[in-house]
């Protein structure tokens, strides 16, 4: 089926352009511009903007969480941490009720690292995800909609867990990971303290060193967990491509914006995670009609809730080392850190609804709308080496976002959803 989408604004992923037809053939687009062929179903966009479909570069997934982004216009998910490796999401690969994902499968970590710390002692998520232990369950169907009650007791196979306290411990994990699915290889570098857990074991540099080195080796991109400036320099002595957070322990100083722009490394602020430790819940997300309407029950508190672990940062001071990097050069990325499953003791942050709060965010620190735009869908795209999406081309995967107004000079038009496409299949959002 061939479908025309005429009349809108089109933001390509870098630029708007000045055609305003874009057609779709199967699961690609097949022209920007022209004419609609003869005989295409024709979708009017007047009024509105098409966008590259949404990229969060950093959440914990599950199917009930992918169909939750892809009804905010969210088809890629980039999982930090979790279950959704290759083998692992072969049942979401062709599922256009589901957004995209890749994952890093598991972070290395020392035992009683972080995320350790981050589960209530009594907590298990037998009965939430199916796993005792940290991954998201299957969920049946695209669940997580009002009036809907996903499945969240299915189990799976616990993943590789490459605990690792020494440089030969990593080496040796790095290549397992790959072999078991891994996208790009994570590393925690977290001594607790912005977490109130002060003195947690956390991976040395000569550990840390070796084992991005090790990924290097293997081909695979390498991302470090750090909320301080202190672990951010540490990842970029051992070379890491990419970091999961922006640290938020202290302001920025011109030392560490230009050892990170020195470095290529790029960076996912995730400001709405670094805001939830801060103690600012999604209260006022939640109250948007736009948002309020496609969440359910669980979903609603936990965005109404926060992590609360770190109320003595600021958040101005973070805003002000997103626009730093910036300026400097850095490659930003949305992303959230959204969890797999609504648990309001990681909240603050839900799937879809918190990418659009990031980008104003973004927006809030110095970005124009535009570069904001780009954070959530060429950057990522271009960065994660995923080069058949995340712009509006000529053979590309047609993963497309419909809106009403226009973000390229008003952010919060993101949240006027009307139609998404994942491959080419159109979901309806204006009413859902």
């Amino acid at each position: 089926m061939i479908t025309a989408i005429t009349n809108g604004r089109v933001f390509d992923g870098e630029q708007v352009r000045e055609e305003t037809t874009v057609v779709l053939e199967g699961t690609r687009i097949i022209s920007v511009g022209g004419e609609p062929p003869a005989g295409a179903e024709v979708v009017d966009a007047r009024g509105g903007t098409l966008l590259p479909g949404l990229f969060d570069a950093h959440v914990h997934t599950s199917d009930e969480a992918l169909a939750l982004a892809l009804r905010f216009g969210i088809t890629t998910e980039l999982e930090m941490q979790g279950m959704n490796t290759k083998a692992g999401r072969a049942h979401i690969t062709e599922n256009d009720s589901l957004a995209d994902v890749r994952s890093a499968g598991f972070g290395i970590t020392p035992p009683g690292g972080h995320p350790s710390e981050l589960m209530p002692k009594d907590f298990s998520f037998t009965g939430h995800g199916g796993e005792t232990g940290g991954g998201p369950g299957e969920e049946k169907g695209p669940g997580g909609g009002p009036g809907e009650e996903p499945d969240r007791s299915r189990p799976r196979e616990m993943p590789l867990m490459p605990f690792s306290t020494t440089p030969e411990e990593a080496v040796a994990f790095v290549p397992r990971l790959v072999a078991a699915g891994s996208d790009y290889i994570k590393f925690m570098v977290d001594d607790g303290t912005v977490e109130g857990h002060p003195g947690l074991p956390m991976l040395d540099q000569a550990t840390l060193t070796a084992g991005v080195a090790e990924a290097h080796r293997n081909g695979v991109l390498t991302i470090a967990h750090t909320l301080t400036v202190d672990a951010t320099r540490m990842a970029i002595e051992a070379g890491i491509d990419g970091f999961a957070h922006l640290f938020m322990d202290q302001p920025h100083t011109d030392e560490i914006i230009g050892l990170i722009a020195a470095s290529g490394a790029f960076v996912i602020p995730c400001v709405v995670l670094n805001a939830s430790m801060m103690g600012i819940t999604g209260s006022s997300l939640a109250e948007d009609p736009r948002v309020g309407s496609r969440l359910d029950g669980p979903w609603t508190n936990t965005l109404t809730s926060s992590y609360n672990r770190y109320p003595q940062g600021r958040l101005d001071d973070v805003l002000a080392s997103v626009k730093a990097l910036h300026d400097a050069g850095v490659d930003l990325m949305a992303g959230t850190d959204a969890a797999p499953l609504p648990l309001p003791f990681l909240g603050g942050v839900v799937h879809g609804a918190s990418v659009h709060q990031e980008l104003q965010y973004l927006v809030r620190a110095g970005l124009t709308p535009v570069q904001a735009l780009r954070a959530a869908t060429l950057t990522p795209a271009r960065r994660f080496g995923l080069e058949d999406r995340g712009r509006i081309a000529e053979g590309l995967r047609a993963d497309l976002l419909l809106v009403d107004g226009d973000p390229t000079t008003t952010i919060g038009d993101t949240l006027n959803l009307r139609d998404v496409w994942r491959r080419g299949f159109r979901t309806t959002l204006a009413d859902s």
